[in-house]
Parts: C-alpha cells; structure tokens; sequence
C-alpha cells in the first residue's frame, strides 16, 4: 500500500468521490482514504466483493473520524432502542440514511457473513431502515453498531428513537382494501359479461345465479372497502361540512341499494360491476395520494436534535448516561461537534460554540470559563467540560419547541381546489336527481325513482376524486426527481397560492459556516497584535471573524475603546489608535455594488490606512434566482444574524423586506402579521429558530445540504442545491393547478353525457359500465401525460 500524489482527476473504487489530493493504492485499485480502504478490505476477506458489481461507486465516503458508540453499552439505552430481546436472541430496527441503491441492500442483508453471530438482516429500502436479529450472547448492540459502521452504513440513532413519539400514520389496511376490491371488481366484470353479451332463454337460470355471486361480491366491498367514506361523510355532516366524500358515499350507497334491489326482485342485473369498479379506483387514487418519502421526517422536534446519551465525568472516569437521566450539578463532556444537551456552565476548556441552529447566528460564539452556555449549541473546537444547571426538559432549546405558539394545531391551511368544488358539485347533483325524481313523479313513480337514482350513479364525481391525486403525484414524483421532498399532495396546491415569501438568511440564502476571511495589505506581527487586541474587545460577528483569522496573537493591553454601531471601533492599544471598521469608516468614501458583494473590514492604525479584510459569505447558487422572483411575489428576509450583510444583500431584497436579530417569537409574529394583512405566506427556514415561522406559514419548507439529517418539522423538504430552482417549481405547481381544473371539465362532459341517460330514468347497466371506466382512464392519462408535458417545459426532466 502506498501514498501517490496524483495529477488528474481520480475516483475512488468505493465511494467514487474526485481523489483530490492523492489516492491509496491496494489490490490495483485506488482509494480516496483510509476509510474507504479499510471498507473494501472487510468486504474482501468476507467474500462480499459482488457489493461492486450491482452499481458503480456504490459505497459512501468513510473519511469521518471515529465514532463513539459507548452509550450502546448503556443497558437502559439498549432495552429502549431494541424491538424485541430474550436469553439468546435480540432484534431491532436501524434507520440508515446512506441505504441509496440495490447494492446497498444486497451487502446489509449479508451481515451473517461479515459476523455469524448475526443471524439474519432484512432492508426495508422506502424507509431506509434494516431489521436485524442477532445472538445477544456472542456479540452486543454495540457491537452491531460498530459492524455496520465499519461497512460505511452508521445508523442514525437519536433522542427520539428512544422515546419512540414519533408516531406512525394510521392503519387503515388500504392496501388489503384494494387487493379485495380489484378481487372483487374483476370477479363482478368476468360474471357480468353473460349479460351484456346476451344469455339465451334457455340459460335464464344462470342469469339470477350470476346476479346473486355479483351481490355477494359487492358486500364486502361496501361494507368494508368503501367504510372510510361513509364514516368521513358522516362526520363532515354532523360538522355542517360538505365534502367530496359525501357524494361518493351517497352514488356508492345508491349503486348498491339499486343492485340488491333489482337482483331481488328479478328486474335487472344491477349495477355491481360499477359498484366494486367504483370503489377500486377511488382506493387506487387515495393510495396515489398518500405517496411520501418514508425515509424523511417532515414532523421533527428538538428530540431527534439530541443525542441519546452524554458522557458524564464521575470520579474523574467518564461513563455514557441517557439523557433522560441527567442531573443538575452533574459534570458533562462535550467533544467537538458534539450537541450541548442542557443549559450548563463551561468548567473546563475553550468553548466555541455554533449557536446558528439554534439562533440563526452564523459565527460562532467564544465561551468563558463560567459562562452559561444554552442547550442546542455545537461545540466546534476542543473538548470542554460543563456543569448542568437545569435540566434537559427546562432547558432554553426545550422551552422554544414546546412553546404553545410553535406546537398548536394549524387552523389556517388553504383549501383545495377539489374541497372548493365537492361543496358545490354535491349541491348541484342533489338538485338535478331531486328534479329529474319530481318530473317524472306525476305519470311514473318507478320512473322517477329510476332517474333519481341513476343521476346519482352517473355524477357520482369518480373523476373529479382522481384527477387531482393523480395530478399531484405526477408532481410529486417529478420535484422529487428534482430534490424537492413534499410532505403530501396537498402541498403542491399549497404551493401554487402563494403569494409572500419569507426567507431566513444563515443556512438557508446562505451555507452554514461557510465565512471566508481574507487579508488584504501588508502588516507586521506588532500590528497583527494591534489589530487582534482591538477587535477582541467587540461582540460583533466581524470582530470575531477577524480574532479567529489570528487566532494566536498576544492580546495588548487596552488603554481606551469606543465602538461605533454599525460603522466600527477605535482603541487606544498600547499607545497606537487602531481604527476597525466600514470603509466609509475609515476612508470616508463607499465602493459601489452590483451584486452581493464580500463584506469588508477596514484597517487604519495611527491614521495610515493598512488595507481590509474581505469576508465571503457563501451564498446559494439560487440567491440570483430569488431576485427575479421578487416581480411576482412579496419576498422579505428574515434574519436571527446581525445586519452586517445588510448592504450585500441590499441587491436582492427591497428596501424595507430585510429585517435582522430577530427572535423566534419575533420571526412568528411576522408571519401572522402578514397572514393578517390578506398574504398566503411560505416561509423558508433551516433550523429551530425558524421551527415557529415554518408552523405558523401557509408553507413551510426546511431547506438542507444532507436530507437525511435534521431538519425543523415543515410542509416539504428542500435540497439546498435546488435552490436556484425555486422560480420553476412555482411555475410548475401553477401548471399542476391548470391541469385539475382542465381535468375537472372534462369529468363534466362526460357527466353531462350520461346525465341525458339518467334523467331519462333509462340507464342501463351496460352504458354504467362503459362511462365509468372510460371517464377514469381518461382523467388518469391526461393528468400524468400534461403533468410530464409541463414539467419538460419547466425543464424539470
């Protein structure tokens, strides 16, 4: 094995990542790093290398440091996380977010040959989980743990797993439903052919027989399939709210009561072909309707924030406890990167602390020794020892989600345009099968029951129920293709109303931690000190940008020092006056922008200018995008950050829409302010401090480098490199919405076809049958062909 630095781009066997500044060699194949090595080589000695031959680079980058696992020793800890445990056997579930291909399922289902102690694994590949049962007396969970992390397939194992509040959606068997419902509908159809057909006099005994076996098949279906719209009409009635469902429960009902009817009484077959038809093609819809990303969390809380653990130092030895069971005055140790779990005072070490998650704050904050230092923030620089003062669930973190604000139930969602239309389509078919039963009432009785009925079959608004699932899920599927994760169909509707926008700025127009500090102009090692000493003294977030550029300067003593807000600082150091700030500051003149432009920082000591520090802040691909938006929409910026940005981001924003520091609760306020004044509000956010604004917006959209690590509760789930596509996909839910309402027309036509039948009272079977099925087929093709059409246009395929 050797180290060759290399001259061209390279890529690694196993991950397939660029080799940027060499590669390690092993077995005539090349690697980007140890990690990755070290993976191949497990693989190897198990015989597992067929892991490469299903995909291309299917394994994930392994260049991480070592992980701690040690709390999975804890038995408390492991008891919550496993499904089920006895004297010999374990089984639990891991959720795995780097599960991505089919060679990822081929490799963890064959664990048993990486460790025989592993009996058997099984993928779960929609929810990115594996289900794994092992003997508990030859290897641990920890030790489990350690095996898949070394394959490169860490589980994520958080606060929340533990508690295990998640909370499932819940069952209504929709799946065995529509298995016996197309049961049933095919059944029905094959029995129903004789009919249509003809069946001589001679076969009349097989007529009644057939009739009979087709009510038989329609019971369950109705009785048990089509349940949930009888029980959703129901409860929408006793609410005085007129539904989709109350149509569909009412033409059901009407169709079965018909067929039993004329089965019964020998006048006719009856309508049970289009009962079981009916009611198999409104499951399928609601099943396409309830498509999601089982491996996303659209409703997180502070819990899958949290580690599950922390280790506590007793006795100066240190040991995992659960976080539930942290104690005031006990003694926490906290390694880089690690999240502080509770309120607790800094004892030991040099805290810097990433607070942006939490505040929005993008440069992170120095800690003394006896400073509080909050719950929620990330330690960045070495390990630091604390002492806890309140506990986990008082904690200030806790406090902000649990906030009655942030966690009631919303009340202030947009209707659907098929929630809009059911009211009044319902209003009008009652109407029309009221007249057509009183105009025929005076001269035939059994007529005008025949009308009423069979105009209640034929405006049943099968369509009208599909074509908007199936246009949404077409839609869904293509954001999807796009890093585009929407919680349900509803949300792209949503979407297409919008008319305000409201940004947040750390994490979201911008890359979390990614300031740039550059210097400009020549200065000594004295004057470095000068420099450092004068911005030590400030709080402001430049200020210490600079002091972590020269992290090692001997700190002067400081004779004097104002600050100027928004403008700069002048210190007598050592007996030099140092002059930090704007360059209108400290030249007294301003540099035009066309564009978002570095953030700079002029230097002056003793009057003579000493050039500048740029500060880049990195920004999206999209923040360009998001200005053209502005011609359309009401954008505003809303920041937690200070306004040091203010004259960057001027170019982008109008005068007026950003506003810094402000709170979660201030940030909430907003929102409901410009709700208030008539806006429908999106609001796009990144991390707990946003956790409010995204609840209370008509949309809110968490936006993420990784999705598959936390993100705020939210309506839908944004890629950050999507940003820059965010014009398109307004556009495209705008097009979605044309498509329902063209849908929509064309269910019409074909109900004002058949309504000439049915007020007529002379419906038959037949034309049921044929209406039905050809009306759904041609709602299903016209939605998924435009919603494809559209999307090609958009240029989002």
């Amino acid at each position: 094995m050797k180290q060759i630095k290399i001259q061209q781009q390279i890529h690694c066997y196993h991950c397939g990542n660029d080799c940027e500044e060499g590669y390690i060699e092993q077995d005539e194949k090349v690697f980007c790093c140890n990690g990755c090595r070290e993976v191949y080589s497990i693989l190897s000695q198990s015989g597992l290398c067929n892991y490469y031959s299903f995909n291309v680079h299917p394994g994930a980058e392994q260049k991480s440091g070592n992980k701690r696992f040690d709390y999975l020793k804890e038995p408390s800890i492991v008891k919550d996380l496993v499904d089920y445990s006895d004297e010999k056997f374990t089984i639990v579930t891991f959720y795995i977010p780097n599960i991505h291909c089919s060679s990822c399922i081929w490799l963890l289902e064959q664990l048993n040959r990486i460790n025989p102690a592993i009996y058997y694994s099984r993928v779960d590949f929609l929810r990115k989980q594996v289900n794994i049962r092992f003997n508990n007396k030859q290897i641990t969970l920890h030790g489990v743990v350690e095996v898949l992390d070394r394959i490169g397939y860490e589980p994520l194992i958080s606060l929340q797993d533990v508690i295990r509040k998640q909370g499932s959606d819940k069952k209504d068997n929709l799946v065995k439903k529509i298995a016996l419902a197309g049961f049933c509908f095919g059944n029905v159809m094959l029995l129903s052919f004789p009919e249509y057909l003809g069946i001589s006099v001679n076969e009349q005994a097989f007529r009644q027989f057939f009739g009979w076996l087709n009510l038989v098949f329609c019971l369950p279906v109705v009785l048990y399939c089509a349940n949930g719209y009888f029980t959703s009409a129901w409860t929408n009635l006793k609410n005085k709210v007129l539904n989709i469902d109350l149509p569909l429960a009412i033409g059901i009902t009407v169709l079965f009561v018909r067929t039993a009817a004329e089965i019964i009484t020998h006048m006719g077959p009856g309508f049970a072909d289009t009962c079981c038809g009916l009611v198999f093609f409104l499951l399928v819809g609601k099943f396409v309707q309830r498509k999601t990303y089982y491996h996303l969390s659209f409703e997180r809380d502070y819990r899958s924030f949290f580690p599950v653990a922390v280790q506590v130092i007793e006795e100066e030895k240190e040991r995992p406890v659960p976080l539930a069971d942290i104690q005031v005055g006990q003694r926490i140790l906290i390694r880089n990167n690690e999240i502080i779990p509770a309120d607790a005072i800094l004892l030991k070490g040099e805290g810097k602390v990433d607070f942006s998650f939490v505040t929005g704050e993008s440069v992170p904050v120095e800690k003394v020794l006896g400073e509080v230092v909050y719950a929620g923030g990330r330690q960045t620089g070495e390990a630091i020892e604390l002492e806890v003062v309140k506990p986990v669930s008082q904690s200030y973190l806790t406090r902000l989600w649990n906030n009655e604000a942030f966690t009631r139930l919303q009340d202030n969602r947009m209707q659907t345009f098929s929630e809009k239309a059911s009211k009044y389509f319902t209003i009008v078919l009652l109407a029309i099968a009221l007249g057509s039963f009183l105009f025929w009432l005076p001269a035939d009785l059994h007529r005008g029951i025949s009308a009423f009925t069979a105009v209640l079959i034929i405006a049943c608004p099968c369509a009208l129920a599909l074509s908007t699932p199936f246009t949404m899920a077409a839609a869904l599927s293509i954001f999807d293709k796009n890093f585009f994760y929407l919680k349900n169909t509803a949300v792209v509707e949503q979407l297409a109303h919008i008319d305000t926008i409201v940004l947040d700025k750390t994490g979201t127009i911008t890359i979390a931690g990614g300031n740039t500090v550059t210097q400009h102009g020549d200065v000594s090692e004295y004057e470095k000190g000068l420099i450092y000493s004068a911005c030590s003294n400030s709080a402001h977030p430049l200020s210490r940008l600079i002091c972590q550029f020269w992290n090692h300067q001997h700190k002067l003593s400081t004779n004097s020092y104002y600050e100027i807000p928004g403008r700069g600082i002048t210190a007598d150091i050592d007996r030099h006056i140092v002059d930090v700030g704007s360059e209108r500051f400290i030249r007294g003149i301003s540099s035009p922008g066309s564009g978002p432009k570095l953030t700079e920082v002029h230097i002056r000591i003793d009057n003579i200018y000493k050039g500048y520090f740029s500060v880049q802040q990195h920004y999206r691909d999209g923040i360009k995008n998001i200005k053209d938006l502005s011609s359309a929409y009401e954008v505003f910026l809303l920041s937690g950050d200070h306004n040091h940005e203010r004259e960057a981001l001027s170019v982008v924003f109008k005068p007026g829409h950003m506003f810094f520091e402000q709170s979660p609760q201030e940030k909430l306020d907003f929102i409901k302010m410009l709700q208030a004044n008539g806006h429908r509000v999106m609001m796009i956010g990144d991390g707990l401090n946003d956790a409010g604004a995204l609840k209370q917006s008509d949309l809110g959209i968490a936006i993420t480098d990784n999705v598959n690590n936390f993100s705020p509760g939210s309506d839908a789930i944004l890629d950050g490199k999507a940003l820059s596509r965010l014009p398109d996909f307004f556009k495209f839910s705008k097009d979605a919405l044309h498509i329902i309402y063209a849908s929509f027309i064309i269910s019409l036509c074909y109900n004002i076809a058949g309504l000439g039948y049915a007020v007529s009272g002379r419906l038959s079977p037949l034309i049921a049958a044929i209406l039905m099925p050809l009306s759904t087929v041609t709602i299903i093709s016209f939605t998924s062909i435009a919603a494809h059409l559209a999307a090609k246009k958009r240029k989002l395929l």
